[in-house]
């Protein structure tokens, strides 16, 4: 597989991990939009959120137990949750993740 969350899963590319378990990996974003920028990735690939079932939801609910604590051992308390799910929504990479935002006043979106 060429993706390249895959790869970093893999140890093939490095990573500035934050949290790692069986199921998810989290690591700092290399092109950081504030001043906490961390990933949140599931060990399986899943391409974006629309693949989703029923049968794989169980990893995003493990993902959204470990966003606060993560936050927390950051020192964030205030953060924003983004997905992107297809090329034209801002979806960079297809494996699904989510971006924890924080360390300062993000504003609206909009």
């Amino acid at each position: 597989m060429d993706c390249l969350f895959c790869k970093i899963i893999a140890g093939e590319i490095p990573s500035d991990k934050v949290y790692e378990d069986e199921q998810v990996l989290a690591f700092r974003d290399i092109a950081p939009k504030a001043p906490v920028h961390v990933l949140f990735i599931p060990k399986t690939h899943l391409a974006g959120a629309r693949d989703v079932t029923a049968d794989n939801a169980a990893v995003v609910a493990h993902i959204f137990t470990v966003i606060p604590q993560v936050a927390a051992q950051l020192g964030v308390t205030d953060y924003r949750i983004i997905t992107n799910n297809g090329a034209s929504a801002g979806q960079s990479v297809d494996h699904l993740h989510f971006h924890l935002l924080g360390g300062r006043t993000l504003g609206e979106m909009g």
